[in-house]
């Protein structure tokens, strides 16, 4: 099959329309505008099939977006080429100052003809399942802690601070539930914030619940098992990262996953001057988060405690030892970046990515069962 034969569909995706342009074969034709369709699937099946009648082998693409994955999931149930892009890293000349739909679908189109255009990874529908309900659970321990400084602030508005050391301990709730308002508005004010960390607290059990169940099902259970091998990783750090990272067999090697979680430095590099500087925070936040959350774990000396010991019954000699080189390592480490005077929070970022490289190590100990084919793609490295 000839390269000219090919034909090249950049699709500007919203919620109800979906601009398309078309790119043939490799000479560098002109790109020319299709059209603009519905954004439901059975308009999208139908300029699909007035595509194919012209007997060219199609190659769609698209930007990720609020959308998802709905339309590459279709399109791959069809048997038909197509990639999904971070709106990130497609390239953009810096006068150009128009910006419609029609030329995103045109842009789309000759740059995936150009070969100019790196595809994210698409998760497997029950991956992104367990990531819904993983951020599902963060959205509610927001929500629990929003909850929490109300009511707290209130009291400090009226005069009524905790005397004790630490907050929403069986004794604070004893002492929460013994007070009792000067004014009657106040009381049903106060119990209206009691209410609402008391609810925020019963749908964060609820979700945990869930997740707990989910991930007992989950094709990359012995994956999440083996993470909390590790210290800070308990079922909650493990299965977020496992659902937000997907297939950690696809990076060659550490530092790719690192560059992936935005967790190695920037850097300026001119002649012979060269600057480092912050992280570039440019992967997925919500694993670079629950990251953040493990590294803390590794101030205190390395030891095997009895919970560790606990969630590493059962695992293989390798994931331990892995587990326990990551101990002796991290917690030396923050030690002698501590004693040199760096910043605390710094030091725990560079643990923080010391970390994934453990994090690696283990997932390439873990056997996890592969997708079936056809719904997810990998090898793509950028998100």
């Amino acid at each position: 099959m000839t390269k000219s034969n090919n034909l090249y569909v950049g699709m500007d995706v919203h919620k109800a329309s979906i601009d398309i342009a078309l790119a043939e074969g490799e000479g560098g034709q002109e790109v020319r505008h299709y059209g603009s369709i519905g954004g439901d699937l059975p308009a999208l099946g139908q300029a699909v099939r007035k595509l194919q009648a012209t007997g060219k082998t199609l190659h769609f693409v698209y930007e990720a977006g609020p959308c998802g994955y709905v339309i590459y999931r279709h399109l791959a149930g069809l048997g038909l080429d197509c990639v999904v892009v971070a709106p990130s890293m497609i390239p953009k000349r810096s006068g150009d100052r128009v910006k419609t739909d029609r030329r995103d679908a045109e842009m789309l189109a000759r740059l995936h003809r150009a070969g100019e255009l790196s595809a994210v990874y698409v998760p497997h529908p029950e991956d992104e399942a367990i990531r819904d309900l993983t951020r599902a659970r963060e959205a509610a321990k927001e929500a629990q802690t929003r909850a929490r400084h109300q009511l707290k602030a209130f009291l400090l508005r009226s005069g009524i601070p905790y005397a004790g050391k630490t907050s929403w301990t069986p004794a604070h709730v004893r002492w929460l539930a013994s007070l009792k308002l000067e004014q009657p508005v106040q009381q049903i004010v106060f119990q209206e914030y009691v209410d609402a960390v008391t609810t925020a607290g019963e749908r964060l059990g609820r979700i945990e619940g869930t997740l707990r169940d989910a991930v007992a099902g989950w094709r990359m259970a012995p994956l999440v098992q083996a993470l909390q091998a590790l210290r800070g990783f308990q079922l909650v750090v493990a299965a977020t990262l496992a659902a937000e990272v997907g297939q950690i067999d696809r990076f060659g090697n550490p530092r790719q996953l690192m560059a992936y979680l935005g967790a190695v430095p920037s850097e300026y590099t001119s002649g012979p001057t060269t600057r480092r500087g912050p992280i570039t925070k440019c992967g997925n936040t919500h694993a670079r988060r629950v990251l953040i959350e493990a590294a803390w774990a590794y101030r205190m000396p390395a030891r095997i405690t009895p919970i560790i010991a606990k969630r590493q019954d059962g695992l293989s000699e390798n994931v331990r030892a892995i587990a326990w080189k990551a101990q002796v390592r991290l917690c030396k480490r923050y030690r002698t970046l501590r004693a040199r005077g760096k910043e605390q929070n710094k030091v725990i970022t560079a643990i923080a990515r010391e970390l994934v490289g453990f994090v690696w190590a283990i997932a390439r100990e873990v056997p996890v069962v592969s997708p079936q084919p056809g719904l997810s793609t990998g090898g793509a490295l950028r998100a």
